[in-house]
């Protein structure tokens, strides 16, 4: 945490994050709306976002990666980034918005069981009681509706990737600069999307309002959204700034109900409170060790 730096400005940062990122399925509802498809609006997405982080990281002058965590973020971009957008892109078309960003929060009880299994974290009582009550949540959610199984499978499906993208991110990048490492990822999910989209022939919007919706994914839910996380977890610590982006699929339900007149059911808003709130203490739990 920077000294001198305001607590407040901190949260505040996170939550205008949280906010960006949770706009995105609504801008990416959007974009599909004016004839765009997943492989179109990804490539313009990361394209657009890795270009402007790239000027980003020039204007500021940082250094870049070399060496292994070069080839590691590479790694993460092309494979991890693009599996797990490709999934949550392609799951809102089968299911709600609000529902897939929900069950996106599945990751931190992934990150734990794969912590455990993989790195050898201990699981102490409390975070196996705190696993069960968001397992709990997850089956709440899912009994309710609002998704296709083809839907709900590519949601926990961005889920499992955004997990192992955290795993090996924390394991291999935690001395690299996270915003140079997140500029490689978004220019080498880029190029794998631009190759792609030799195979699989992508499509753009034919209005501008869907390359607005474009541009605005790029724009604020990416480079914006990326920044305002970066500052925000200088001035409060980890802990708190992955508990406050708990915000972020709160936003997204919010704005799928006044923006597009989608709903969740009660029970279905339960389970995701429940969700939410063990997505929280699982933060707090491994960060205070």
């Amino acid at each position: 945490m920077h000294r001198g730096a305001s607590p407040f400005s901190g949260v505040a940062l996170i939550v205008v994050s949280a906010c960006a990122f949770g706009a995105m399925a609504i801008f990416a509802r959007a974009a599909y709306a004016g004839g765009a498809n997943v492989t179109g609006i990804l490539a313009a997405r990361f394209a657009i976002a890795g270009v402007l982080l790239a000027a980003v990281m020039v204007a500021t002058g940082r250094r870049w990666p070399r060496g292994r965590p070069l080839a590691v973020a590479v790694g993460m971009g092309a494979v991890g980034y693009v599996g797990q957008a490709v999934c949550f892109f392609a799951a809102l078309n089968h299911a709600s918005a609000g529902l897939v960003a929900l069950l996106l929060y599945a990751y931190p009880t992934l990150v734990v069981l794969l912590s455990a299994a993989f790195l050898g974290e201990r699981l102490t009582a409390m975070k196996i009681a705190i696993l069960a009550a968001s397992f709990a949540g997850l089956a709440i959610m899912l009994g309710g509706g609002q998704g296709t199984a083809t839907g709900i499978a590519l949601a926990l499906g961005a889920a499992a990737f955004y997990s192992i993208y955290i795993l090996v991110g924390a394991r291999e990048l935690a001395h690299t600069d996270a915003l140079a490492s997140t500029t490689i990822v978004c220019l080498s999910a880029a190029v794998v999307l631009s190759l792609s989209a030799l195979v699989t022939e992508p499509r753009f919007p034919g209005a501008w309002w869907g390359w607005a919706a474009i541009g605005a994914i790029a724009i604020v839910s990416t480079v914006a959204a990326i920044l305002a996380f970066f500052a925000g977890l200088k001035r409060v610590g980890p802990a708190v700034a992955s508990m406050v982006s708990t915000l972020e699929p709160v936003i997204t339900v919010a704005l799928a109900w006044l923006v597009l007149g989608e709903s969740l059911t009660p029970l279905q808003l339960g389970g995701g409170i429940l969700v939410l709130a063990c997505a929280a203490l699982l933060a707090r739990a491994r960060n205070s060790g």
